[in-house]
């Protein structure tokens, strides 16, 4: 396990989403990580539908303490898009959701974003965005001082090699690359955790035999959406087992030795026909001074579904339904 460290103060936007709801589990339940708000943006289905998901996996997780917000229903410039072959029609298919005890703050998402990181010492809250990235750009558009003042931008997005919604550009990235290159183009630091390390990151056997051992009807709900999750991704993508791509975010900044990165050059495809939100890592080096964007390359697998299996049972049971 990673050395015991102040615990890494974040925001999480999200889009829930199976993966997301997984990283809400590890952001919540993992002692390295002080989660400070989780805002919501419309991306793997409608705005509606992800926060109530937000809300939902939240009273599941016993979420108590951490202001829900609900942000931007669509990309800055284009149409809304979702993803039901992967996460069906509400966003969280494969498993029964208890009605949500958790109330909205009643502040949009980008505010409640901006207002927290004003709260606190520069250079202290790091934003994990594993949706797409329009929340984000629209704080720091519309507070410039967070690009200072904001720690790093842990996202999940992208990937140097890979692609998932075009033969180059991940989903995230392409449904609202606009925002994207905003994101990747202000001066804080930027963690690209993108498909080629969370493609390593899969719902394996071995991953499911830790999820089972806890035994509580948390694990089991994660159970079931990873049901769902692998059969989605047989269907649409052909892996044999669900690639959970959200937790790797988090996971990075509990023990960043579970996700390798590397410094590299990174910006965002407008206007290729075929190539429009592909995240385009320059690796031809030496690495310019002013590089602050950097690509994850390498899961230990192993250590990142202990996270998973240790932040179950941190949360512990709870009969949330019936």
């Amino acid at each position: 396990m990673a050395t015991q460290h102040t615990p890494e103060k974040i925001i999480l936007d999200c889009d829930p989403g199976h993966d997301d709801a997984v990283a809400m589990l590890l952001a919540w339940a993992n002692p390295q990580i002080e989660l400070l708000a989780v805002t919501t943006v419309g991306g793997n289905q409608t705005l509606k539908k992800v926060t109530n998901n937000a809300l939902a996996v939240g009273t599941v997780m016993k979420m108590t303490g951490v202001p829900f917000a609900a942000g931007c229903d669509r990309p800055l410039v284009r149409p809304v898009e979702v993803a039901p072959d992967i996460h069906g029609d509400t966003g969280l298919d494969g498993t029964e959701l208890p009605a949500p005890t958790i109330e909205l703050d009643s502040r949009h998402a980008v505010d409640l974003i901006i207002d927290t990181v004003m709260a606190h010492e520069p250079g202290t809250v790091t934003l994990v965005p594993t949706g797409p990235l329009t929340n984000i750009a629209l704080a720091v558009r519309k507070e410039p001082r967070l690009a200072e003042r904001v720690k790093q931008v842990v996202l999940m997005g992208g990937g140097y090699h890979v692609g998932n919604w075009s033969a180059v550009a991940e989903f995230n990235i392409k449904i609202d690359p606009e925002a994207a290159h905003i994101v990747f183009n202000e001066p804080w630091k930027v963690v690209m955790v993108g498909l080629d390390l969370t493609h390593q990151a899969l719902c394996t056997p071995e991953a499911y035999a830790k999820i089972d051992a806890v035994g509580t009807q948390p694990a089991r709900f994660v159970h079931e959406l990873m049901d769902f999750f692998r059969a989605s991704y047989q269907d649409a993508q052909g892996f044999d087992y669900p690639p959970v791509h959200d937790p790797c975010a988090v996971a990075y900044l509990i023990d960043p030795t579970i996700v390798e990165t590397v410094q590299v050059p990174i910006d965002v495809e407008l206007t290729g026909t075929l190539t429009v939100g592909m995240t385009v890592a320059d690796f031809r080096g030496p690495i310019p001074e002013d590089c602050h964007t950097w690509a994850a390359t390498r899961l230990d697998h192993g250590r990142f579904w202990d996270l998973i299996a240790d932040a179950l049972e941190r949360v512990g049971e709870h009969h949330y339904l019936g």
